[in-house]
């Protein structure tokens, strides 16, 4: 996997950072599975869409787990490498945003969920890591972005089911894309700058 990485990537840096990101690894994947098939089993029982519910929280937590000092394996190395660490961290995030996308789009088309709830949870899932994403920078640490991201999304949809009284309110009303679109540029310049290099190195 590595050598293919670094085939696409043409750099053998990104390639090493990519393979060794944390939510990438076979423990976090199995996780990530397990909750998106209880999901799964919950919507199918109950008819309650859970899976775009709780993909928006399970792709936050892997991208705030794409920077991590202390948690990642390949920090020091990341931190020392010729390759900047905004794209060592983009390169991160658009696989672990990718492959959540991926997982969560496969558990709601088996759980029969509808096309317009199925696409919904995309734009949130955006806000939502953006969100964890920038917390884990400007904190430096996983843990914290992966608690606002959570915690943020379960607020959102908490507000929304008290709003309206659906529980789904915060994934199929349109008119939240822009507001959640708006939010996830926000956020991301925020990671932006907060990852920028110090004047005076190179």
């Amino acid at each position: 996997l590595e050598r293919v990485a670094g085939r696409l990537l043409r750099s053998p840096g990104l390639a090493r950072a990519l393979v060794t990101t944390p939510s990438l690894l076979a423990g976090w994947l199995i996780a990530t599975a397990v909750v998106l098939a209880a999901g799964l089993f919950a919507t199918l029982a109950t008819g309650t869409p859970y899976v775009p519910l709780l993909a928006p929280a399970v792709a936050g937590a892997g991208i705030a787990y794409a920077y991590g000092p202390g948690i990642d394996p390949a920090w020091e190395l990341s931190r020392s490498m010729a390759v900047s660490d905004r794209m060592v961290l983009l390169v991160r995030a658009l696989a672990v945003f990718g492959l959540n996308a991926g997982l969560g789009l496969a558990a709601s088309a088996a759980s029969g969920t509808a096309a317009a709830v199925t696409f919904g949870w995309l734009v949130p899932m955006t806000a939502v890591c953006a969100l964890a994403l920038a917390a884990a920078t400007l904190a430096r640490s996983a843990n914290v972005g992966v608690t606002v991201g959570v915690a943020g999304w379960a607020i959102v949809v908490l507000a929304g089911q008290s709003a309206s009284g659906r529980l789904t309110a915060v994934i199929t009303d349109t008119s939240l894309v822009l507001p959640y679109l708006a939010f996830a540029a926000v956020c991301a310049a925020i990671a932006w700058a907060a990852t920028r290099i110090p004047r005076g190195t190179s």
